[in-house]
């Protein structure tokens, strides 16, 4: 490893260090590099839930992400996570540090394995819904299944949640640089006009997506 890229891991690390300090996460974090969402990520939903108090949040993958959102809600005082996992060991693992900074009731790790859907004439793999209550949705923060999982994975989160967003509902996508990822926001935006969509600058590059403010107020 370069000089480089030591100093960029070690700032990537001061970074997450200073989320954790700043929402009181003092006994360690569950960080899995190549695996935990960007700090930069992670500060965009930390500002969003903090200024914006959304009362239902909905995630698509369990993990640091998962005990931050949920440190904001109980910060705020309002606000319910219910995170998306596929795998039992992740869940399990996430269940324990929710546990652990006393968090259990403001999320919910909900076990939601990968099961086939049809959407128009494609077939895709997406998490399980039963277990997902049917609360309007104010944020959704979209950064799982992986990618290596098949082509397009994170594609369904939009067809099958659209229904379910509140009027001002934000939607965050993770990893949004990615070809795939690219290929997701094309369709969306075809597939859902009423959605606006900003580029963030993050490492990973990420998209903002929000109903433009006529078909907000005509969703009301």
């Amino acid at each position: 490893m370069s000089i480089g890229e030591l100093r960029q891991r070690a700032a990537e690390l001061e970074a997450y260090l200073d989320l954790g300090e700043r929402l009181g996460l003092r006994q360690g974090l569950p960080y899995v590099r190549h695996w935990s969402a960007g700090a930069d990520f992670l500060t965009l939903l930390v500002n969003h839930v903090l200024a914006r108090r959304p009362e239902t949040i909905v995630e698509c993958g369990s993990g640091l992400s998962t005990l931050m959102l949920a440190r904001c809600c109980a910060l705020n005082g309002i606000g319910r996570l219910y995170s998306l996992e596929q795998a039992p060991e992740h869940a399990v693992r996430c269940r324990a540090e929710l546990s652990r900074y006393g968090l259990v009731g403001r999320a919910t790790v909900l076990d939601a394995p990968l099961r086939p859907y049809t959407l128009g004439n494609e077939r895709h793999v997406w998490y399980d819904l039963a277990d997902l209550p049917a609360a309007a949705i104010d944020l959704l923060v979209i950064d799982g299944p992986p990618g290596r999982l098949a082509p397009l994975a994170r594609y369904p989160a939009l067809p099958l949640l659209f229904d379910r967003l509140a009027p001002a509902c934000a939607i965050y996508l993770d990893d949004a640089a990615r070809p795939d990822e690219q290929v997701i926001l094309k369709r969306w935006q075809a597939e859902f006009p009423d959605l606006a969509v900003t580029a963030v600058h993050t490492g990973r590059g990420c998209a903002l997506l929000q109903r433009r403010p006529q078909a907000r107020a005509e969703a009301l």
